[in-house]
């Protein structure tokens, strides 16, 4: 199939999700911090007459009704070599836990990398199925979302993370 787009309504607003035949190759919150190129769209498409946007809306709404705790989907998201690592690193991340850019650089070897490694999180263009929502900062802040922090308490909430639960107390 070739690349193609729709936007799927859900709990934490209206997703845009692009599609190739590779599978899955963005999934964006509404006012992205990074949103995809222009161009990069590919064709308008029908998400109820697409078997794999079909099973993308299906799966988020497991997830997010708390039916769900991974996905299993195919994936094509576009990124340098430094990126794909940071990524599948993020995909490691157990549902309902989380680290941090410090921890993931010193995965990497380095934790001079931590920087590299925030913007590569930052840049995850496969928001939740990828989930970048788990990176928290070094004293457990909720930092950076490219969908927005409320949005990132959400997912952390609904997963039970105790780095949320924490701040409720105080």
């Amino acid at each position: 199939m070739t690349r193609r787009h729709a936007t799927l309504p859900t709990a934490l607003g209206e997703l845009l999700v692009v599609a190739d035949a590779g599978g899955i190759a963005g999934l964006y919150f509404p006012a992205h911090w990074h949103p995809p190129a222009a161009g990069s769209l590919g064709a308008a498409a029908d998400a109820s007459a697409d078997p794999l946007l079909t099973e993308l809306a299906r799966q988020l709404d497991d997830y997010l009704a708390g039916r769900r705790r991974d996905f299993d989907l195919p994936t094509a998201p576009v990124g340098d070599e430094f990126e794909h690592r940071v990524w599948a690193m993020l995909r490691e991340i157990p549902f309902g836990e989380t680290t941090t850019y410090g921890e993931l650089a010193l995965r990497l070897g380095d934790r001079n990398l931590a920087r590299m490694v925030g913007r590569a999180v930052g840049h995850n263009p496969i928001s939740i199925l990828v989930p970048c929502h788990r990176v928290v900062g070094a004293d457990g802040s909720l930092t950076g979302y490219a969908g927005g922090l409320e949005r990132k308490r959400t997912l952390l909430e609904l997963e039970g993370a105790g780095v949320v639960a924490q701040r409720r107390l105080f």
